[in-house]
C-alpha cells in the first residue's frame, strides 16, 4: 500500500460552520466538497455557475486535485461539473471553486452546505517533450472517434 499524501486545507472565513471535506466510507475515493455560499443559487436548465467551497489547499507536488461530479446530483437532477474533471494544480493556492452546470430539465437550488462535488487526490507526472518528424505505426493509426474495434467487428460480421 502506498503512503497517503498530506492535503493541507485552509478554511476561509465563509466556510465557517461547514464540515471539512471527508471520505464518507472507509474505501471512498473522493472527499465531498460543500457549497460555501450565503444565499441560495438557482441553477436553471442549461445554466452554469462557479460555486465557492470556502477552502484553499496545498496539494503535494506530484499530485493533482480532480473535481468530479457527485453521482446523486447527476442522476437525480442532471447537475454535473462543467469541466469534469476539473484540475487543481499542486501550485494553486486560491479558493477552490466548482463550476456546476444543469443539464437537467428543471431548475435546481444550490444551498449552503450542500455537497456539490467530489475531490480526488491523484498522482500525476509531467512529460518531457520530444519533437519528431514521424510517429511509430499502430493498429489504429490516424483513425479518430469511434474507430476502435470497428475493423475487428466488420471482419467478424463479414465472416458470419
Amino acid at each position: 500500500m502506498t503512503t497517503r499524501p498530506e492535503l493541507k486545507l485552509m478554511p476561509l472565513a465563509h466556510h465557517a460552520g461547514l464540515p471539512l471535506p471527508a471520505y464518507q466510507t472507509a474505501s471512498a475515493a473522493g472527499l465531498d466538497l460543500a457549497a460555501a455560499i450565503d444565499d441560495d443559487i438557482i441553477l436553471n436548465p442549461g445554466a452554469r455557475h462557479s460555486i465557492a467551497t470556502g477552502l484553499a489547499m496545498a496539494i503535494p507536488t506530484g499530485f493533482e486535485g480532480q473535481l468530479r461530479p457527485r453521482s446523486g446530483l447527476a442522476a437525480k437532477h442532471g447537475v454535473t461539473v462543467a469541466n469534469s474533471p476539473g484540475t487543481i494544480d499542486a501550485d494553486y493556492r486560491g479558493e477552490v471553486l466548482v463550476i456546476l452546470i444543469n443539464l437537467g430539465n428543471a431548475p435546481m437550488t444550490i444551498s449552503r452546505g450542500m455537497r456539490i462535488a467530489q475531490l480526488i487526490i491523484a498522482p500525476v507526472c509531467q512529460a518531457d517533450i520530444a519533437l519528431v518528424d514521424d510517429l511509430d505505426n499502430t493498429e489504429r493509426g490516424k483513425d479518430g472517434f469511434g474507430s476502435t474495434g470497428v475493423a475487428s467487428r466488420d471482419a467478424k460480421d463479414a465472416g458470419s
